[in-house]
């Protein structure tokens, strides 16, 4: 970056020179900031007799302008506007001389370039492909981007607003008066672009908005890639200059389908997970933690940048910046960077569901609806007293799309869990009769929402191999991961996701395990129903944040039964959960049965996990549970390669309701099966007949949520089992074994 050049007054050329001609609409344009093509006025222009050069600096002493050896004082004509004509011969080819401008306010005078000498710095195919709204890579032509540009180092800022009858560039630069950098407009795009040269990385901006109504309004870069730290708003110019060190898993992360593949991911809330650790810090501390439990991946809830912390992120207003509050957009790539480094894959929540209605973020944008629908019934989000995105216009589709592609690109992000899917597709979600209107075909689907979710995901899986999307969508909406192209009953073609989220099985399964035993034998089929839909889409089973917080308790709180009794549900819980088809998530804190709701104030109980604490050792069971659960998980084929096929599950025990007991096979690509075997009642059951399907075969136990370790009271078969030739459950051979009170049991053949 060319840094402005102090210099002091020298002799030289200094006779006055004839004013240039100014027009007052052009005058009166400037200032009021609605001029639509100011490099049209200031900067150099020939004229007839020479060169006229016209500098708006307000609150200026003096201006010179500095050209070779020559100075030339130019001529005050008010309102900060400086000028002069100057002799010059015919250009060469049209070329207008090279020159500087030195400006003197209450010190000595700077040297600078003047921003209205440079040519547009944006290209005529990126300004298509906006116009289009096909710019798959739209960070990369809108916000603030440091470049050189016809020689000279500076940052190039554009923005989108259509609507707008001027915009002017304001920051920390210019004592946040935008009268000085007013910005061009390029055509018909919408787009407005200024080089200011001098300006690089750390630079603090906003864009100053001329309304149609002539008000002005103060908007952070909704492109921006930094943002200040909250609660200050202004959008901040950011280079990146890390060098990843992911090779090998970037190469990899594609080479199995991700629904053939071990799946269990951990959910962090990171400004809370270790309270006031960095981006960096977490790179070691998160990563050793994760490794050892055993996850293969982590989802990070939402990280884009937000004002309100207690929104936890779901209401983002920088779209394209990770948060500053735990560091810089570097720091943020270094944590993926390790964790990759690591073998773990990183998920991201994201949000293009709404966003708040802050006066300085996209709400009401350039003076018109822009981002959000004209129609209020479409706008107003009622659940969340926000705005939700006008999916129907293609600029505000493209700002989306390219938003999951560049946290997929920019920052080697291995899956998109995009929230509130269900908000978007009905357009009577959450309203009452008369405050939605149909679609075009009298249905209350949003055929825009469906569209712009088709072209992510179509997008996304085209230009990031590896990458998964993730849907939480709590309805029974037809196809969400069905592919785009094929076309269902209900007329559509699929969303186009990877997985789902199984709310569903969330739902009941938590309904069945709060009970006393006693009463479980009526909500049998709580546990049962999830395998009559198994296999309608690709899906996750959460346990996630939502389940934990508004009075719903801690997972290990909701059990029933005293402090034992509770650990032994958890436990039994989660090895049934672990085992059922489809892939695992777990919020954090559960992993070691904290028995409090969690809260991003408080942040996570470790001191649960302390050796002074007399119960620590009832915690770091759960924990050790946890960790080998995902390790046996890894090593079992048959419990993730076939989550998709029904031929890889096998009911044993579906019917007894009374014994509180569930048993089923699960099995690999080869045939090899993992029975799993769950008793929610607080008795021992001995001798307890299983239907396997091969006499003679012999089974070992390779998991039991009773054992000692994990807090359990150690109940388990002494020697291996050895099926008896006597038919049971519909199959040729049995197994008499054993099952512990409030556990669940893993075996596995010789």
């Amino acid at each position: 970056m060319r840094a402005p050049v102090v210099t002091r007054p020298a002799a030289g050329h200094t006779d006055r020179v004839p004013e240039a001609p100014l027009a007052d609409e052009d005058r009166r344009r400037l200032l009021a900031g609605t001029h639509h093509d100011p490099h049209a006025v200031l900067g150099a222009h020939p004229v007839p007799g020479g060169v006229a050069f016209v500098v708006l600096r307000p609150y200026a002493r003096a201006v010179t302008l500095l050209t070779g050896e020559r100075r030339v004082p130019l001529n005050d004509m008010g309102d900060g506007f400086f000028s002069a004509v100057l002799p010059y011969g015919e250009p060469a080819g049209g070329a207008l001389p090279e020159y500087r401008i030195g400006v003197t306010y209450d010190g000595p005078e700077t040297a600078y370039e003047d921003p209205y000498r440079f040519l547009p710095a944006l290209g005529a195919f990126d300004l298509h492909l906006i116009g289009e709204g096909r710019h798959e890579q739209l960070w990369k032509a809108l916000g603030a981007h440091p470049m050189t540009h016809q020689g000279v180092r500076g940052t190039r800022f554009t923005v989108w607003a259509p609507h707008a009858r001027g915009v002017r560039l304001c920051g920390d630069f210019s004592c946040w008066d935008g009268t000085a950098h007013p910005m061009r407009s390029l055509g018909s795009s919408g787009v407005w672009e200024l080089f200011v040269p001098g300006l690089g990385p750390g630079t603090v901006y906003k864009f100053d908005i001329a309304r149609p109504d002539g008000a002005h309004t103060l908007r952070a870069d909704p492109m921006a890639r930094r943002a200040e730290v909250p609660p200050d708003t202004a959008s901040v110019v950011t280079e990146s200059s890390y060098v990843w060190a992911d090779d090998a898993w970037m190469a990899h992360r594609a080479d199995r389908p991700v629904h053939e593949a071990p799946f269990s991911v951990y959910e962090v809330h990171l400004p809370s997970w270790r309270p006031g650790l960095t981006y960096r810090q977490l790179a070691d501390e998160l990563t050793g933690y994760v490794t050892d439990a055993g996850f293969t991946h982590v989802e990070l809830m939402p990280v884009a940048e937000f004002p309100f912390s207690g929104s936890w992120g779901y209401q983002v207003t920088g779209f394209y910046a990770p948060t500053s509050r735990l560091g810089t957009p570097d720091d943020f790539r270094y944590l993926v960077d390790r964790l990759h480094q690591a073998g773990v894959g990183v998920l991201l929540d994201w949000v293009p569901a709404h966003f708040p209605k802050d006066d300085w973020a996209l709400a009401d944008f350039d003076g018109a609806h822009l981002y959000e629908p004209g129609d209020p019934r479409r706008a107003e989000h009622p659940d969340w007293g926000t705005l939700t995105f006008d999916y129907g216009r293609k600029e505000v589709r493209n700002f989306l799309v390219a938003n999951a592609v560049y946290w997929c690109e920019e920052f080697h992000i291995d899956g998109l869990r995009v929230d509130a899917v269900a908000s978007m597709l009905y357009l009577d979600y959450s309203r009452e009769e008369g405050q939605w209107a149909p679609n075009e075909h009298g249905g209350r689907e949003n055929l825009d929402a469906v569209a712009f979710l088709q072209e992510m995901n179509a997008t996304v899986y085209r230009r990031c191999p590896g990458v998964v999307t993730i849907a939480e969508e709590s309805t029974a909406w037809n196809g969400v991961t069905r592919a785009t192209h094929d076309v269902g009953p209900d007329g559509l073609g699929g969303l186009g996701f990877g997985l789902k989220w199984n709310m569903g099985w969330s739902h009941d399964s938590l309904e069945y395990i709060k009970r006393d035993p006693v009463h479980r034998e009526y909500h049998h089929n709580e546990m049962t129903f999830s395998m009559v839909y198994a296999y309608s889409e690709n899906y996750v089973l959460p346990l996630s944040h939502d389940e934990v917080v508004h009075g719903k308790q801690a997972l290990v709180s909701k059990m029933p039964g005293d402090w034992w009794q509770r650990r032994a549900n958890h436990r039994a819980y989660l090895g049934y959960m672990w085992a059922h088809p489809g892939k695992q998530l777990l919020f954090m804190g559960q992993e070691f049965a904290q028995g409090a709701e969690w809260s991003q104030e408080h942040g996570l109980d470790w001191w649960l996990l302390d050796p002074a604490y007399p119960a620590e050792q009832d915690h770091n069971g759960v924990r050790r549970l946890v960790r080998d659960l995902n390790h046996r998980y890894r090593e079992t084929p048959a419990l993730w390669e076939r989550d998709t096929d029904p031929a890889g599950f096998s009911w044993i025990v579906a019917d007894a309701a009374q014994d509180n007991v569930l048993a089923f096979l699960r099995y690999a690509a080869d045939g090899t099966p993992l029975l799993a075997v769950s008793n929610f009642a607080p008795v021992v059951r001995h001798d307890y007949p299983l239907g396997v399907d091969e006499a003679g075969s012999v089974w070992r136990e390779v998991l039991n949520t009773d054992a000692a370790a994990y807090g359990g009271g150690d109940v388990h078969d002494p020697e291996p089992l050895l099926a008896q030739p006597a038919p049971a459950h519909g199959r040729p051979a049995r197994l008499r074994m054993t099952l512990p009170p409030l556990a669940t049991v893993w075996l596995r053949p010789e």
